[in-house]
Order: structure tokens, then sequence, then C-alpha cells
């Protein structure tokens, strides 16, 4: 596979080298998702084997872009699964692309279109310690930054400190950069908090 080259940044003081742009899979690894004309995009091509298929095309499109960063999620459906392949299928070494994945939500839709509830959020330690098993099982050593999934200053989780010491021993064991994302409209206040 040849590419084409982007700027590339280290992830923190001494983190990996990165592109400044990356790729999230959050439409692309489930059928059903809530942003604008998903529906549309995927007619009929909603079944696993199909949507895998898509996927790997828009990851080999960002391959030969020069991107070298994929975000995925636990609530994603099959993503970890199908950037997990797409990395085996193409030969690739565990270190040619960023994988960062989040814990916290459930895809609960069951691949359905109109399911009632497609993801369900709880930040406990159970959700933690079956989705990061979940996750390393999936990803193995491609694994590169786990974080919180969608962090709200009043959700809890900032004040579990089981939580965040299993999550801090599961990074640490892994050799994964451990951090967070955050969501709505207090996002600067969690992360004041955070800092």
């Amino acid at each position: 596979m040849t590419s084409h080259t982007l700027p590339i940044r280290s992830l923190g003081s001494r983190g990996p080298a990165v592109t400044r742009i990356g790729l999230g899979l959050a439409a692309l690894g489930r059928p059903a998702y809530h942003n604008l004309g998903h529906g549309q995009d995927l007619a009929g091509r909603q079944d696993r084997d199909a949507l895998e298929a898509h996927c790997h095309a828009v990851l080999d499109g960002a391959w030969e872009a020069g991107i070298r960063v994929v975000d995925v999620a636990r609530s994603y459906g099959d993503a970890e699964a199908f950037v997990r392949r797409w990395i085996d299928a193409r030969g690739l070494p565990d270190d040619a692309i960023r994988v960062g994945s989040k814990w916290g939500y459930t895809y609960v839709g069951d691949w359905s279109l109109d399911a009632e509830i497609h993801e369900r959020k709880d930040h406990g330690l159970s959700t933690f310690t079956r989705q990061a098993a979940e996750t390393r099982a999936t990803l193995g050593d491609a694994l590169d930054v786990y974080c919180i999934h969608s962090v709200t200053p009043d959700g809890g989780v900032l004040d579990d400190l089981g939580v965040l010491d299993a999550m801090s021993a599961f990074c640490r064991a892994h050799g994964v950069r451990m951090g967070l994302t955050v969501t709505g409209p207090e996002q600067a206040r969690t992360l004041q908090r955070v800092v």
C-alpha cells in the first residue's frame, strides 16, 4: 500500500508520532447512527459484511491520504473488529496506525435500524472491566489510547477512584495511554476539572 505524507507530531511530550488528522469510525461500525444522511449513505449496504467492506474501503482511502490515527469505541458496533481485521488483511504491523478506543457506552441496537435504543451510557466499574477486556481481546497491541467516552462534569466518573485506578492499571499493564473525551454544553468545565 502506498500513501501520501501528512504532517506528523508527537502525542504528548513523549508519545508516539501521529498525524494531525484522524478518522473516526462511529458511523462505519454499525448500521444505524445519529448523523444526518447515514441511512441514505448506506442504503442497502447495512449488513455486517457490506458495512465492513465499506469501512475497509474508507480506511484504505484514509491510509492513501496519509492518515495514521483511527478512533473507535465499544459503542460503535463492530468498529474495533473492522479496524483489527483491516490491519491484519493489509499486513500492517500494529504500530503502523494509531488506534484510540473508548469505553462507557454499550451498543445495544443489535444491528437493527429501527431499534428504540442504540446505546447506553454507564461509567461504572463493571462496564469498564467488561469493555476493557473486550477491547483488548479485539484490538490487542494495536490499541494505543483508551479513553472514557463522553465525560460530563457531573457524571460521576471523575470522582470514582475505583474506576480511575482500574483504568490506570489497565493502561499501564498494556502500555496504553489513558484519556477521555468530553461532551455536552459544559465541556470547558469538564476539562478544567480534569486539569
